[in-house]
């Protein structure tokens, strides 16, 4: 069985590959050659969380297990299987592997909903995942400007230094979230936020925005406003959606969804469902899948 570290993981794998993959993946889960296992959690009285995720396409079959610990952090594997005999294949240390799995899918997604011409990103977060959230868009828009703002001025500030030089194009921290979703035709929010991190009012017609940091039902980042207002509510499945969509769950009950204008990745992926209007406003949530 072959055994990969996170340094190998980031040698072998690019931003343009995984996107590349995790097109085809959502195709082939629309078409039903592919499969998802929702995520289960089981939590301990230590505070400690396991996760749990899986999939199987092709010839292969996987799942994906970390646990979490507010106090002493995150731990990530990924285990990946022959679906012929069952045998395992590998086992990955995955945390950069999730950053850009998320980072793809984002990309993929706004690959399909994003203006053409769209230059200006808003992104609410600097940590890890943020990252590859602009790691992933630089694949598919030409992006001349980054504004970023968390709540924490030296991690933004950070962040701007860091990505400026590393992907050669400005990005600048900012003093508020306002200022960094106002104006932008892509804005991105990747926090660990229980409440609404941007009001709907700043978001301008023709933008599309991402919401990735939540993935608990009684945990969101953007406002009912916005999720009512939108004309495209993409998600990565519904049936995960249902259990852990936060910004859906606490805008409407799963039985009223139908009142929303509420598809599947796979379908974007697919040419079934687009963007359309150029002044239309969509919306991606990001929740993760096997």
């Amino acid at each position: 069985m072959l055994l990969l570290k996170e340094q190998d993981v980031c040698q072998l794998l690019t931003m343009s590959e995984a996107i590349h993959r995790i097109r085809e993946a959502f195709l082939a889960l629309g078409q039903g050659t592919a499969q998802n296992q929702v995520r289960r959690r089981l939590m301990l009285p230590t505070g400690a969380i396991l996760h749990a995720m899986g999939g199987a396409w092709g010839n292969y079959f996987g799942t994906k297990i970390y646990s979490t610990h507010v106090r002493y952090g995150n731990y990530f594997l990924v285990a990946l299987y022959d679906a012929a005999t069952g045998r395992p294949l590998a086992l990955m240390e995955a945390a950069h592997l999730g950053q850009i799995r998320t980072g793809a899918t984002t990309a993929v997604a706004a690959d399909g909903l994003a203006l053409p011409g769209a230059r200006v990103l808003g992104l609410i977060g600097s940590g890890f995942q943020a990252r590859g959230q602009l790691w992933g868009l630089l694949e598919v828009r030409p992006l001349e400007e980054v504004r970023v703002w968390s709540r924490r001025e030296e991690n933004r500030r950070a962040f701007a230094k860091e990505c400026s030089e590393r992907f050669g194009i400005p990005v600048r921290a900012v003093d508020s979230a306002e200022e960094a979703v106002r104006g932008a035709q892509l804005v991105v929010t990747a926090t660990y936020s229980r409440e609404p991190v941007l009001d709907a009012a700043w978001i301008q017609p023709g933008t599309h925005v991402t919401a990735i940091g939540s993935n608990y039902p009684t945990r969101r980042e953007l406002p009912s406003e916005l999720i009512l207002k939108a004309d495209l509510i993409v998600v990565d499945s519904f049936e995960q959606a249902r259990l852990e969509a936060g910004d859906l769950l606490l805008t409407l009950n799963p039985e009223d969804w139908s009142r929303l204008p509420l598809t599947e990745l796979s379908a974007v992926v697919a040419g079934q469902v687009g963007r359309g209007d150029p002044h239309a406003i969509t919306v991606f949530k990001s929740h993760g899948m096997g």
